[in-house]
């Protein structure tokens, strides 16, 4: 990060130079995607000199051949992308649909399983006015035994900034940062 940062600070610092000086968009592509990207308050859409490269880059990506512009200096290489956000806690990923073979496509859901005999107990009271509990499950259709467990799935979230770019830091310890490309 302290590199990341020594980089921002020369590119703000170059910026402001007279104009026979170096200016900012003198420095690569890639450093130029890499700064605006980690950018986060604002994001790259409210910084007026990220507009151009991350444009750049945009229309870049829908040519073939396409071939992403790397930073060598802050040693981050290429961005990662994961459409779908984490999972609530408790949940696991799950899968709405299956391709060719049985095989998985798409890790959209979000799986739990609860216990649904918990509230399938109710009360009926016997002659002496005692309250007793009584069970009451569904059969389990592949084996005709009792079953109180159940799959709750839903639809799972969507991020809003599904591109990242793991920079490390001073440390060599990599921080993930968020992005979007959404113009």
């Amino acid at each position: 990060m302290k590199n990341l940062l020594y980089a921002a600070a020369g590119l703000a610092a170059v910026a402001i130079l007279p104009a026979t000086a170096a200016k900012a968009q003198d420095a690569s592509w890639g450093c130029q995607v890499l700064l605006c990207a980690a950018s986060q308050s604002p994001s790259w859409h409210g910084v007026s000199y990220c507009v151009p490269p991350m444009t750049k880059l945009i229309r870049a990506m829908a040519k073939p051949g396409f071939s992403w512009p790397i930073c060598h200096e802050a040693k981050a290489g290429e961005p990662g992308r994961q459409e779908y956000a984490d999972c609530p806690e408790g949940s696991n990923v799950g899968y709405s649909e299956r391709g060719k073979e049985g095989n998985r496509r798409v890790p959209d859901q979000c799986v739990k399983t609860v216990n649904v005999c918990k509230s399938r107990f109710n009360s009926q009271a016997d002659k002496n006015g005692l309250t007793i509990p009584v069970r009451r499950a569904g059969r389990d259709s592949d084996n005709g035994s009792y079953s109180c467990t159940k799959e709750i799935s839903s639809m799972r979230p969507r991020r809003t900034d599904p591109w990242y770019f793991d920079i490390p830091n001073d440390q060599g310890v990599k921080q993930r940062h968020w992005f979007n490309l959404n113009l």
